[in-house]
């Protein structure tokens, strides 16, 4: 969370980012990319969320040297390198060369042309590995984006620092942190098909490789809005989510950002992992003060921290922290309404919110927030939102209830006033899912009906 006197260090939405962009230069790839066709659609929804995550699906597309795997939860790996590249960690200094193979995925037709982008995947990187993820696409006109690059990343922090990339347009779209995004989308101008790409590097050799689970996209058309239709309560539930405070780590570990106000989101991603039996072990914890109460939030902000954003809050790097738990995956959406939560809640999964206010905007909260994670863990009889709030004091007060018409808002809007009276942007929706690796059939049935499989 970012008080409202200290906005976010990434502008998220379209919204803004048409007034931030002059142009720029797309950022250079860290590995060769590719090209290819494909079926898959989603069901029409305002929301377009396409993943590859079956042995058939890793055989689709284009590979240089990597290979499908089979079993209960079918994945990447490097088969045979298909070259060697130098990276020069730009917040270590160090250079190395890697080996590496790729994966491009087939052309995904987006049902809804997008102003924006945003990238999910799960994988495993072991010591020695690490990987990339890379969009290209088609804008309505015909053209062709860059690639881009929206992560270099890997489940630990040993072989490289877990990055961002800056820099990265070329005067019609740009990458914000984990956000690819329409530079104007008053224009026209939208994004209608795109293509993943993959680059999985290890130490040159061995046999050593990542193995990536998941790896989609989400594709969106939010229209400005400063408010939104108000949905009807249909659920009262509460699920047993673990209650964790952030505020109880504040001035904890610079190097993560400092705990506190910093880390809503991997305190929010850390009470569901454990709400679906994700666990730390004690030698995971190790390198935690042991005078520290709940070691594994302080370990999930060391391991969701992206170094170029300099913060916790890549969405992504949250997803794919939750993928690296056994059985757990984990995605980045956006829904369009309180009544798919309750559809979600019903089923058993929580879900973490994204969202701005004014104090004035969110009855009880007692704060305001250009930026802040939360997780919706059910409804009350009046269909008032139940969330555990990690801006709170302590792990006891975590549990709030807000009202259910002013939480719809503030989630929902893309546009809204700041503290100072200007026009700032809102997320439009965003949220995280973290699910069963191999969910049931009810919660297949809630997944699918907010366009996630």
């Amino acid at each position: 969370m970012r008080s409202a006197e200290q906005p976010s260090r990434r502008i998220v939405l379209a919204a803004t980012v048409a007034a931030a962009v002059a142009g720029g230069t797309a950022s250079a790839s860290a590995g060769p990319r590719r090209g290819a066709g494909d079926s898959g659609r989603a069901p029409a929804r305002p929301v377009d969320n396409r993943a590859w995550t079956s042995y058939d699906d890793w055989r689709s597309g284009v590979a240089r040297g990597t290979r499908a795997v089979p079993g209960s939860r079918p994945g990447l790996v490097i088969g045979s390198a298909a070259g060697t590249a130098e990276y020069r960690d730009p917040h270590t200094g160090t250079t190395a060369d890697w080996e590496y193979a790729t994966w491009t995925s087939p052309v995904h037709r987006l049902t809804v042309p997008a102003t924006e982008a945003i990238a999910s995947w799960n994988a495993r990187t072991p010591a020695g590995t690490w990987l990339q993820i890379e969009l290209t696409g088609t804008y309505s006109d015909g053209t062709a984006t860059p690639w881009y690059v929206l992560g270099r990343w890997a489940s630990g922090d040993g072989d490289l620092r877990r990055t961002s990339v800056d820099d990265q347009g070329d005067g019609r779209s740009s990458v914000w942190t984990d956000t690819f995004a329409i530079d104007d989308p008053a224009s026209g101008l939208r994004l209608v098909a795109y293509q993943l790409g993959l680059t999985l590097y290890r130490r040159p050799g061995t046999r050593l490789t990542p193995t990536v689970w998941r790896a989609g996209a989400m594709g969106s058309d939010i229209p400005d809005r400063f408010t939104v239709p108000a949905s009807a309560p249909a659920l009262a539930a509460e699920l047993a989510v673990p209650r964790y405070s952030q505020e109880i780590h504040k001035g904890r570990y610079p190097e993560y950002d400092n705990g506190g106000e910093a880390w809503c989101s991997p305190t929010s991603s850390q009470m569901i992992i454990e709400y679906w039996g994700g666990r730390l072990t004690e030698e995971q914890l190790s390198w935690v003060d042991p005078s520290y109460p709940d070691p594994q939030i302080c370990h999930a902000a060391r391991h969701t921290y992206d170094h170029q954003y300099a913060g916790c809050g890549n969405w992504p790097f949250n997803a794919a922290y939750a993928g690296t738990f056994d059985g757990l995956q984990g995605v980045v959406t956006r829904l369009t309404s309180l009544t798919e939560v309750e559809t979600l809640v019903e089923a058993g999964i929580p879900v973490i919110t994204s969202q701005s206010f004014l104090e004035s905007e969110l009855t009880g909260a007692g704060y305001g927030t250009a930026g802040h994670l939360m997780t919706v863990i059910g409804f009350t009889a009046d269909g008032d939102v139940i969330a555990n709030d990690p801006a709170s004091p302590s792990n006891d007060a975590v549990r709030r209830v807000y009202r259910r018409r002013e939480w719809e808002t503030i989630w929902l809007r893309t546009k809204r006033y700041n503290a100072s009276g200007k026009i700032a942007s809102g997320t439009g929706g965003i949220c995280y899912l973290y699910f069963p690796a191999r969910p049931n059939a009810r919660r297949r049935k809630a997944l699918a009906a907010v366009g996630v499989r």
